[in-house]
């Protein structure tokens, strides 16, 4: 079966027959349309299709999930790539098989791939891609069922199973929903001692770095990371003094678990920007040619998780690096 447009489907399923009926004719169907085929599943899945396909399977390529799903913007990136290379300029579909990794997540990452989940729509709205997210209603919590309906315009036919639950939700309206939830009820961090507080203005941000950089080394960071945070802080501190008032102030803190660097301003004035005006905040791929609209999306390609408040009275941006 062809569908014109892009199709964002969810598939639940509660036993593996049930995974695979819900997979395997929608990859024989995109093999039969010459789509390109990706299956970015659960290990044992992958074994369970390979097997349900045959001699087919060669056509199709596979990825374990877990080496796949590690942060929502770089997941998402390698997707954008991935259907990039592979769509011919718009003239051939790409079906992907995406099942993101829910266990061993903190509270926050469980939020932001729940987020990721909706901004999926905004970011392929205009391709002609097709995927479907399995999900494994026996072991998954109750917090990422009870969002799956809102975050997927469609069920796959045939697989719908009690836990999908809606209405679907328009990206933007999720958005500023799940984002009123982290005001209201923030996802627990813990520091460590007193954080590093440095403030930087218009045309000084050499402090700022040079700060994180002691800090990294101070933590045990290996190198490649500390290069990494302090070019995320470098772009966080220019966008916020372009867009928050031209100064600004840099916590640095961690946890158990992570290093966290805070970029905090006082705001540019004004009314905030509407979602839709903001690229989503860096989580949608900035389009290559376009003079600006990059700072963000290239800070979430080196973090591991970032969380944001954004508004006319201030702006407040956490990046997260594993410890």
């Amino acid at each position: 079966m062809t569908r014109p447009g892009f199709v964002h489907q969810a598939l639940s399923y509660a036993t593996d027959d049930g995974f695979v009926a819900g997979t395997a004719d929608f990859v024989r169907d995109g093999l039969a349309a010459d789509d390109a085929v990706l299956a970015v599943v659960a290990g044992h899945n992958i074994a369970l299709l390979r097997d349900a396909l045959g001699s087919a399977a060669r056509d199709v390529e596979f990825f374990d999930a877990v080496d796949w799903y590690h942060y929502p913007s770089r997941t998402l990136g390698r997707y954008h790539a991935y259907c990039t290379a592979r769509d011919e300029g718009g003239a051939r579909r790409v079906r992907v098989i995406g099942e993101p990794v829910w266990t061993g997540r903190t509270a926050a990452e469980t939020r932001e791939w729940i987020r990721y989940e909706s901004v999926v729509n905004a970011a392929f709205a205009d391709s002609g891609h097709w995927i479907i997210c399995p999900y494994d209603a026996r072991v998954l919590p109750a917090d990422v069922l009870d969002t799956v309906g809102r975050t997927h315009p469609e069920v796959a036919s045939g697989a719908a199973a009690p836990d999908v639950r809606g209405p679907y939700a328009d990206p933007a309206d999720f958005y500023a929903e799940r984002s009123e939830l982290d005001r209201v009820s923030p996802a627990p961090l813990a520091a460590s001692g007193a954080p590093r507080t440095v403030a930087f203005t218009r045309g000084d941000s050499v402090a700022a770095r040079l700060a994180v950089a002691e800090y990294a080394r101070r933590c045990g960071m290996a190198e490649d990371r500390a290069r990494d945070m302090i070019a995320a802080v470098h772009e966080a501190v220019v966008n916020a003094v372009r867009f928050g008032g031209g100064r600004g102030v840099l916590r640095v803190f961690n946890d158990s678990d992570w290093v966290v660097c805070e970029v905090a301003d006082a705001g540019g004035g004004g009314a905030a920007p509407a979602v839709r005006d903001t690229g989503f905040l860096g989580r949608v791929p900035p389009d290559p040619h376009a003079p600006k609209g990059h700072g963000l999306w290239v800070v979430r390609q080196l973090c591991d998780l970032v969380t944001e408040d954004f508004g006319a009275g201030g702006s407040v941006l956490r990046l997260h690096f594993r410890r």
